[in-house]
């Protein structure tokens, strides 16, 4: 059973391999029956049946069209807060000042922190109200 945490923790990644085996007869066998049969279809002995193999041609891709589509790396959008990463970092900064303040100082410093949280949103909320009343 997995216990829940705020940190990501990498799961292994699978091995796959597939091997590939070189036949050059089959191969040579191949080019031999395309080779043959291009010549029957321009000699007309052959109807002119696309194959599968030919129908996909058309539909592939080259890597080059793969990445011709980048556009580069997008800007970040929202607010700092909005991070994951800083989200994380804003609850372990307060777990900790929570457990260094209730060893030097007591319970008391729950209370304090629950102000300074309290004011931190106040502020927060302030400015967005106040972003939102300029647009």
């Amino acid at each position: 059973m997995k216990f829940p945490s705020i940190f990501r923790t990498a799961s292994p990644s699978r091995f796959d391999i597939k091997p590939r085996y070189y036949d050059p007869v089959k191969e040579e066998l191949e080019q031999r029956t395309s080779r043959i049969k291009k010549e029957l279809e321009a000699e007309g002995k052959l109807g002119g049946e696309i194959s599968e193999d030919d129908r996909l041609k058309h539909y592939e891709t080259g890597i080059r069209g793969a990445f011709s589509q980048h556009q580069g790396i997008r800007p970040r959008g929202g607010s700092i807060l909005a991070s994951t990463a800083m989200l994380r970092t804003l609850i372990f900064l307060i777990l900790v000042g929570g457990l260094a303040g209730y060893i030097y100082i007591g319970p008391v410093i729950f209370e304090y922190l629950l102000y300074i949280m309290v004011l931190i949103a106040g502020v927060y909320f302030f400015t967005k109200l106040k972003s939102k009343a300029k647009r």
